[in-house]
């Protein structure tokens, strides 16, 4: 299903002449590989962040120290922040940003599973909060990566 989705991105994308770039945290690259998994992703993906570490946040998209600081890095106002550094940085059309609690463990305030989004285009950036629940590790990553893809295909639908 994923391989689909990217597919589809690639094809809207090409048909708008749009760029696409992400940044990943708790994905850790695996939107940007989905759609590099695709030939030809080259003319829509120049590059991608994996910004595991806050300070990656900080040095590479120009997430603020504050925000993460106030707010943590799992909620949807550093995933806004990350979004557009990661579209300003990439110069591209449109940035998915993805920041979560993969697991295992969590908090009663930020609990496994619990991963937001910001979507990031010309005009403006969306951000939500998904709780996939603790479905363990890895699905809790193919789950976010998938998200992160439809949050890309509905962009490229609505424009």
């Amino acid at each position: 299903m994923t391989e689909v989705i990217a597919r589809d991105i690639l094809a809207r994308a090409r048909a708008r002449g749009a760029t696409v770039t992400t940044a990943e945290s708790c994905t850790g690259g695996m939107v940007s590989a989905a759609i590099t998994d695709i030939a030809g992703s080259s003319d829509i993906f120049h590059r991608g962040y994996v910004v595991y570490s806050n300070a990656a946040k900080q040095e590479l998209l120009g997430v603020h120290a504050e925000t993460l600081s106030v707010h943590g890095a799992v909620s949807e106002e550093v995933v806004q922040e990350m979004a557009e550094g990661a579209r300003r940085a990439a110069e591209a059309d449109l940035a998915v940003a993805i920041s979560g609690v993969a697991g295992p463990g969590g908090s009663e305030m930020k609990p496994e599973g619990r991963v937001c989004f910001g979507l990031a285009g010309a005009t403006e950036t969306i951000t939500e909060t998904v709780d996939f629940g603790a479905l363990g590790r890895a699905n809790v990553r193919a789950a976010a990566t998938h998200h992160a893809l439809e949050l890309l295909q509905q962009a490229l639908s609505d424009e």
